[in-house]
């Protein structure tokens, strides 16, 4: 369901039985009369509705987040928040972007349709920005060839299937964050996808290059061998863009998560 269209179409419907009442139908009304319930109900409604609107299409929008891939940043039941307005200020539903702010920066985590499927929201790390030449060579990325630095710390324990990941820091432009990996993964990407811009991508037996088109982004998750992303799927169009993922709000299963992550 597209909610933020539901929203819309909601706003409408309240805003035109508001401003039915308020400009028509009250001058029409005795002075005692009772408000008929659906100018009631309608009316009283609609700033409610207009500002949760305003507030989701503008400023921040909560997601939760299903699948993880963002393991061990992002956990599996994590609510987290979205600036919409830090990528620049976009028209609800049509997400045509009217005015420019910032671009993502590599290290973002960034919250995006899926260009496969728009109408599915996927978040993933910013890595490749637009012109960037991106390797993924032994499990290692290399950024127009230069090395990501990382340094290895403690495994990683997924505690619902009770198996260990190694784990690094990795140092992708000023942002350091931790990724994992599967020493029995495969180094190569299996079955890429025919996507927009194939052939800037060359995969190998040891992992792929690509460049990244104009107004495009690369982007991967943390969880480096349990992430269907760029290298699967392919780049992220700027209108694609939904905003910049900053803060868990609420997690069902761990409240110390609660106020984490930006």
């Amino acid at each position: 369901m597209n909610f933020a269209l539901l929203l819309f179409v909601l706003t409408l419907a309240t805003g035109a039985v508001w401003a039915f009442d308020f400009f028509v139908a009250r001058k029409r009304r005795p002075a005692d009369a009772k408000e008929p319930w659906w100018v009631e109900y309608g009316a009283s409604f609609f700033p409610v509705i207009l500002i949760v609107f305003l507030l989701r299409s503008f400023l921040v929008e909560p997601f939760r987040i299903p699948s993880g891939s963002m393991i061990p940043t992002l956990l599996v039941g994590d609510f987290i928040l979205v600036n919409k307005y830090t990528y620049g200020i976009r028209l609800p539903i049509v997400n045509k972007k009217v005015v420019e702010v910032n671009q993502p920066q590599r290290g973002d985590v960034m919250v995006f349709r899926y260009p496969d499927n728009p109408s599915l929201d996927y978040i993933k790390r910013v890595v490749g920005l637009p012109g960037d030449k991106v390797t993924y060579r032994n499990k290692r990325l290399i950024i127009n060839g230069q090395e990501v630095p990382v340094r290895r710390v403690g495994d990683y324990l997924h505690k619902d299937r009770l198996y260990y990941s190694q784990q690094y820091v990795e140092k992708l432009g000023e942002v350091e964050h931790r990724i994992l990996n599967d020493a029995d993964a495969p180094v190569f990407v299996p079955q890429p996808m025919q996507f927009p811009y194939r052939d800037n991508c060359n995969y190998n037996s040891s992992g792929f290059t690509c460049e990244v088109p104009p107004g495009h982004y690369f982007v991967m998750g943390d969880n480096r061998d349990s992430s269907n992303d760029s290298r699967v799927w392919g780049f992220v169009p700027d209108e694609n863009i939904v905003g910049k993922a900053f803060l868990i709000w609420f997690n069902f299963g761990d409240l110390q998560r609660i106020g984490s992550f930006k």
